[in-house]
């Protein structure tokens, strides 16, 4: 089942992707609900982030080839971080280029989305407490990162987080192609099996130290191949199951 947030004539609410059609939901998805049998074109809705989460926990250097592109190694525990919920935007929604960096890259991520609150989640619950799976893209300005010992800035800055376009909730993460296009031209391209750490590990992990909440997202990591953009690229980035979550990089105003 495919999950969508979305807005028209000036209402927002969700829906259940049908092929070209939204069949609107009563409710949100984060509980028992029904659909209202009320169907409207996917091309006339715009397409919200799919999720508002309370926060955004991501994973750095899960990929053994990405750790080594940038010089690191594979950290002895999960690397998490923050990005807050202002750095979230939706599909089709602008990037902008922070004026503070010189040098912004583009990270093709799975993004996992929470289902129920939960804490301490054992390894044979994971399943239970995630509603599914989306696209997301960890733009980083890898400039500050590597000047500045926290990573706030290079990884909270605002429009830093696109999720989207909408939530598969009936996915195997295990071993999922993952690629990211600049302008039509492959950049990343590899698969979920290749990840340090999976999805239960993750859950398990940071379960341990904190509550999530349903809409909170947790971010992955990102395979090798990460890269510049430039005020004017288009960036995709495409999973396998999910579909394509498609942004432009403009000029911060």
């Amino acid at each position: 089942m495919r999950i969508a947030r979305f807005s028209i004539d000036g209402n927002v609410g969700f829906g259940v992707l049908e092929g070209d059609e939204i069949d609107v939901i009563k409710g949100h998805p984060f509980a028992e609900f029904e659909r209202s049998g009320q169907k409207v074109p996917l091309d006339k809705v715009r397409l919200l982030p799919p999720v508002l989460p309370n926060k955004v926990v991501a994973v750095g250097r899960n990929y053994a080839a990405h750790a080594a592109e940038l010089g690191h190694d594979v950290p002895d525990a999960p690397f998490t971080f923050f990005k807050p919920s202002t750095s979230v935007v939706g599909p089709g929604d602008p990037v902008a280029y922070p004026s503070f960096s010189e040098e912004v890259h583009h990270e093709a991520e799975l993004a996992v989305v929470i289902g129920r609150m939960c804490r301490e989640v054992p390894r044979e619950r994971v399943k239970d407490v995630i509603l599914g799976y989306t696209c997301a893209n960890d733009v980083t300005a890898r400039d500050v990162q590597r000047r500045e010992k926290q990573w706030a800035r290079a990884k909270g800055f605002d429009t830093s987080c696109p999720l989207g376009p909408w939530v598969e909730t009936e996915l195997d993460p295990s071993d999922l192609t993952i690629q990211c296009t600049v302008n039509g031209e492959q950049r990343q391209l590899g698969r979920t099996s290749e990840m340090v750490r999976s999805v239960e590990d993750l859950i398990v992990h940071i379960t341990e130290a904190m509550t999530l909440l349903p809409g909170d997202v947790v971010l992955t990591g990102t395979p090798a191949g990460v890269g510049p953009l430039t005020v004017g690229d288009e960036v995709a980035v495409t999973i396998e199951g999910i579909g394509t979550l498609t942004n432009k990089v403009i000029k911060r105003g």
